[in-house]
């Protein structure tokens, strides 16, 4: 029987003579701010829908979704291919978030943020979408210190992204603003136009929010993959209004843990996307094991 052992041995599968290579998927991931959910230029939301189609997203991150119901969402997370969907409210400026995989731990939190904080798990990763405040540091450092405190509760592990617009500025810009002669004067004409805004502080802009994320372990994807500053705000349309100086508001930022998956991080400012909003989109991509994706994915 022995000497029929190499015999039996061949006609066994390869696969279990070998080390099984774990699969890796691309995960792409799109934040789009889409500018007061359409009740603005409802021409344009045909040609956002399409143009976040084209992108095969697997997880987008929205904001500014007013007038939205669940039933809205879920409808135009289905026309780019995404049977599942969460809204954070149904009033004010209402984020979103939408995907390929089912979402899970779903969470609305509305005291303490301005616009009110959405987090939930989708596709192996823990997404918060963030709206900070638009006009105020001092409501913006609440916000912050609020969403880190949240934060510091997961373990490193935990693959983790903050995706959305932050309405700040972030230290890895200062160079190009320093350089910008109108950001700061545009800003005490904004400061000036609405009583309640302080976007200055003394004067000058803050940084110190964006730091305190990074401070609490959380990387600017964008920033670590760019080879040029862009900024995500304002685009071209708007023509005719003082909105400022490019400068950019739109973000990802994710911890290590799934910052080391990071391929590509990108703010997609084109002539296209130039007139589909008045916020530019950002694209995050991410290589990921696809241990826990592919088990979730309908």
């Amino acid at each position: 029987m022995i000497k029929f052992l190499p015999c039996l041995l061949c006609l066994l599968p390869a696969h279990l003579f070998c080390e099984t290579k774990k699969e890796v998927s691309e995960l792409r991931v799109l934040s789009y701010n889409v500018w007061y959910g359409f009740t603005k230029q409802p021409e344009r939301k045909k040609k956002v829908i399409e143009y976040v189609k084209s992108l095969k997203p697997d997880i987008v991150s929205l904001q500014e979704l007013n007038s939205y119901t669940e039933e809205k969402l879920a409808e135009d997370a289905l026309a780019w291919g995404h049977p599942h969907s969460a809204l954070l409210k149904t009033g004010g400026f209402p984020t979103g978030i939408t995907s390929r995989f089912p979402i899970k731990e779903i969470s609305r939190t509305l005291e303490g943020y301005h616009h009110g904080m959405l987090s939930c798990k989708t596709g192996g990763v823990r997404v918060y979408v963030a709206h900070l405040h638009p006009g105020h540091w001092k409501i913006r450092h609440g916000e912050v210190d609020l969403l880190t405190r949240e934060l510091a509760k997961w373990d490193p592990s935990e693959k983790i992204l903050l995706a959305g617009d932050f309405n700040t500025f972030s230290p890895k810009d200062r160079e190009q603003y320093e350089k910008t002669p109108d950001i700061v004067p545009f800003f005490r004409r904004l400061d000036k136009r609405w009583k309640s805004n302080r976007n200055l502080r003394d004067d000058q802009l803050d940084y110190t929010h964006l730091e305190k994320i990074e401070k609490a372990g959380y990387l600017d994807l964008v920033a670590g993959k760019r080879t040029r500053f862009l900024g995500t705000f304002p685009t071209k349309n708007r023509p005719g209004e003082d909105n400022g100086p490019s400068r950019r508001l739109d973000y990802f930022f994710a911890n290590r843990s799934l910052a080391s998956l990071c391929k590509s991080a990108v703010c997609l400012v084109n002539e296209k996307t130039s007139y589909l909003s008045d916020h530019y989109p950002v694209l995050a991509v991410f290589s990921l094991e696809d241990s826990q994706s592919k088990h979730e994915k309908k």
